[in-house]
């Protein structure tokens, strides 16, 4: 029996935090038990912008089960309040921390609760082992709709109920700079009210890269060429011309994107039909004359629709997306030219950006996914625009990720 009303537990007060705090705490049948920030304030001053005027400050496991009967929210430094709690259902990992936020997600599937991420950084690098062990203990684990991998695997699934074979999934930029800093980024971030760190991999390439290699995980997908295509054309439209003439579209399962296009803030799908009925009414709906169609949305809005997968994973048992295998992965690229000794400052950072590679790639040429390489020592220098490998670096001891991506390895 599903309990009413769905009760969640947050982790983060940031810029995604906020938006799906909001809404959240506004929708019927939800009700935003507590959020933890590692800075408590930051907590509640976020849940003070969304209109809770009063959130209590929490302490001890107790104090979570006295907010049961009323409409009260919490905040509190402390995730393990959360985690281990019997009075939450769901936790929602908003972040955007590769080892804080796998943390989260591994305590959360312990303790049996569904995890929801908004945090396609930490799902394209540990996200197979992390849906296994969600997986053994019968818990749900799940990007969240609104962001461009929810949304894009949306469309797959629509496309694949109405009988087509999606060929394609793809992503539509408005820029591309693999070389910007959180300093060419500083003044935007400011003015947007979003971390610098954000902000610079949005622009690099590393969340593009990300996304794609989360909805690649999802649908069993690959990409035709490392850091994928990346067609400028002026509308959604055209990308299927646009990548027939490379015959991509004939092999099936690959993801992309395309630059400057319209709709610029919108998600696409390429899907084959070879039903002649079928073709028949989307020739009438003016999709064309086939075999081969395109079906986009014009929009995604990101933390404002994430609440729809807690719904999904507490009351329907299923995911927006979750990766079903490894088959693509985001490998760390030197930013500029990097010294011997030098530490490499992670996503959206000064040192790398992201490109999505095949796993199998990734493997054999003993590459390193960039959600590992926060921390990570050079021992020799490696040139500008360049891989960086395992072989290339001295990895920091002890952290989680580093256990759960050498199991994840040997397990796919």
């Amino acid at each position: 029996m599903i309990k009413s009303p769905i009760r969640v537990g947050l982790i983060g007060a940031g810029y995604a935090a906020t938006g799906f705090a909001f809404q959240c705490a506004k929708t019927k049948g939800l009700h935003l038990i507590a959020v933890s920030n590692r800075t408590a304030g930051n907590a509640k001053k976020m849940l003070n912008k969304i209109g809770i005027s009063n959130p209590k400050r929490l302490n001890k496991p107790a104090d979570i089960k006295k907010l049961q009967t009323q409409t009260e929210t919490g905040f509190t430094d402390d995730p393990s309040l959360l985690l281990t709690s019997n009075f939450i259902d769901v936790i929602v990992e908003a972040t955007g921390d590769v080892e804080f936020g796998a943390y989260i997600a591994y305590e959360s599937i312990k303790a049996r609760k569904h995890i929801i991420l908004i945090n396609a950084e930490l799902d394209c690098t540990l996200g197979p082992i992390l849906k296994k062990k969600a997986d053994d203990v019968g818990v749900i684990y799940s990007q969240a709709d609104g962001d461009q991998p929810g949304v894009i695997m949306n469309l797959i699934r629509e496309a694949e109920f109405m009988g087509m074979r999606v060929v394609m999934a793809g992503n539509i930029k408005t820029m591309l700079d693999q070389h910007r800093t959180p300093e060419t980024q500083k003044a935007w971030a400011k003015k947007n009210n979003q971390s610098t760190t954000l902000a610079t991999s949005a622009v690099d390439g590393t969340k593009l890269a990300a996304e794609m290699a989360s909805v690649a995980n999802a649908a069993g997908f690959s990409v035709a060429i490392r850091g994928m295509h990346g067609f400028s054309l002026k509308h959604v439209d055209d990308a299927q011309a646009a990548f027939k003439k490379l015959n991509n579209l004939n092999k099936a399962g690959i993801v992309d994107y395309i630059i400057g296009a319209q709709p610029s803030f919108g998600v696409f799908i390429v899907a084959r039909c070879e039903k002649p009925l079928i073709r028949k009414y989307l020739k009438m709906y003016k999709l064309g004359n086939g075999p081969l169609y395109t079906l986009y949305r014009p929009f995604h809005l990101c933390t404002l629709e994430a609440h729809k997968s807690v719904v999904q994973a507490v009351v329907f048992k299923n995911a927006t997306l979750a990766p079903r295998g490894l088959y693509c992965e985001v490998i760390a690229m030197a930013k500029r030219e990097l010294k011997s000794g030098e530490i490499l400052d992670g996503i959206g950072g000064f040192t790398t950006f992201g490109m999505i590679e095949n796993s199998r790639v990734v493997r054999k040429q003993n590459l390193l996914p960039i959600g590992l390489s926060k921390g990570c020592v050079l021992k020799k220098s490696v040139s500008k625009d360049k891989p960086i490998t395992f072989s290339d670096i001295i990895v920091p001891k002890g952290r989680l990720i580093n256990k759960l991506y050498n199991e994840q390895k040997n397990l796919f």
